[in-house]
């Protein structure tokens, strides 16, 4: 017999630092980790996640766990993007930003398909297709559970939630596990190099134990959390304001786009104000805001909902991610210019496509750390994944369950 127990949302919080000293610590340890780029808080958080498993297997007590913190971190997180957003570098990244768009939909479109023949090989309703396709993958698990109602309405499927929140969660662990190999392989391969090396990493610090850094004190971590928390504030309002126009965008959305007006007003309003933009204080909180949120998020996957759809959804999730690959090597590598920017983004897009935003930031920054910064991949993937994806896979969801 099934019991839930609820970790609370503090106690939540604790267990997520642990776990992510825990996969710091296995990456010092394992060298293989270090070499495919592997975040620390994937393996800190899968195994964690295989641990729940373990318990729930052995026991059958569930656990649940409370996210609040967790989603605040990501609020955080985003509006440390938009701190870090000038104007030069949205300017130059409008080319990037319209091909990875157009990039974006077809991938929409062709996980759609991928999902179709797969639903219909193993006997599910074709129109269920969406649900092992863009719903569950590039849309995650929110959407997958915002349309597996429509799903069931028009198909009949009974457990059309379960099936779309399992494929999310494979897709989530298969989307932070690729993403450091793609770009250990392009990198590599090209002998790719920043583009502008001496920049300050956007997320993190590079690990450089004899380096004594005096440009983090307590009053630059103060700056920047005065900044970051004055971005959130504006960001709800934007928030309620879009709200009551009817446009439904996550919270994380309107606090980066604060970020990035607050950022660049100051640049022009108060040219020698000390620095908040770029800044290692401000690359450090955003790590630990990614770090923190994502070692959360994965050990608090209930990954028993994977082994009750067995051999379908392995099949299904098997030829999305070969999809994925080769459409990142092949197409969206050569096409967003084949140099370091498209590597890293390429590392991001294998993450985001099978998983959610949070994941290919996090792929991009165990990227970075390891070769060099590319600021312009940061504001870029984040402003696809915030306005083109939901817009664009909402019409097409919408498209395939109404006819």
């Amino acid at each position: 017999m099934t019991s839930i127990l609820v970790v609370p949302d503090f106690l939540t919080a604790t267990l997520g630092f642990a776990v992510f000293l825990a996969g710091a610590e296995t990456n010092a340890r394992i060298e293989i980790l270090r070499r495919f780029n592997i975040p620390e808080p994937v393996t800190g958080g899968l195994a964690m996640a295989l641990l729940v498993l373990g318990l729930y297997l052995a026991t059958g007590i569930e656990l649940a766990f409370e996210l609040n913190t967790r989603d605040f971190l990501l609020v955080l997180f985003f509006a440390g993007i938009g701190l870090n957003a000038r104007l030069s570098d949205l300017l130059a990244g409008g080319k990037p930003l319209l091909i990875l768009s157009a990039l974006t939909v077809l991938t929409i479109l062709a996980q759609n398909v991928i999902g179709a023949a797969g639903a219909s090989l193993f006997g599910y309703p074709l129109k269920a297709g969406v649900l092992f396709g863009s719903a569950a993958l590039i849309g995650g698990h929110g959407t997958a559970i915002a349309w597996a109602p429509d799903v069931a309405e028009a198909t009949g499927l009974t457990g059309a939630a379960e099936l779309g929140v399992a494929v999310a969660t494979l897709g989530l662990v298969l989307a932070a596990l690729i993403g450091g190999p793609i770009a250990k392989h392009l990198v590599e391969k090209y002998a790719l190099t920043p583009d502008r090396p001496d920049e300050v990493a956007t997320v993190g610090l590079p690990r450089d134990p004899d380096k004594d850094d005096t440009t983090i004190d307590h009053m630059t971590i103060m700056r920047v959390l005065f900044y970051l928390n004055l971005a959130i504030i504006l960001g709800y309002f934007l928030h309620a304001a879009l709200d009551g126009m009817g446009l439904k965008l996550p919270l994380f959305v309107p606090c980066l786009v604060m970020g990035i007006v607050i950022a660049n007003l100051r640049a022009v309003l108060v040219p020698n104000a000390r620095p908040v933009t770029r800044t290692p204080s401000l690359a450090l909180v955003s790590e630990f805001a990614l770090g923190a949120f994502l070692a959360m998020s994965l050990m608090s996957l209930q990954l028993w909902t994977i082994a009750d759809l067995g051999f379908a959804i392995v099949v299904i999730l098997a030829a999305q991610t070969l999809f994925t690959l080769v459409f990142v090597l092949y197409v969206l590598f050569p096409l967003m210019g084949r140099g370091y920017r498209a590597a890293v983004l390429s590392a991001g897009f294998g993450g985001f496509a099978l998983g959610a935003t949070p994941t290919a930031i996090a792929n991009m920054t165990a990227v970075t750390k390891r070769y060099g910064p590319s600021p312009i991949a940061f504001i870029v993937l984040p402003l696809v994944s915030a306005f083109i994806v939901d817009i664009a896979n909402a019409i097409v969801i919408q498209t395939i369950v109404t006819f």
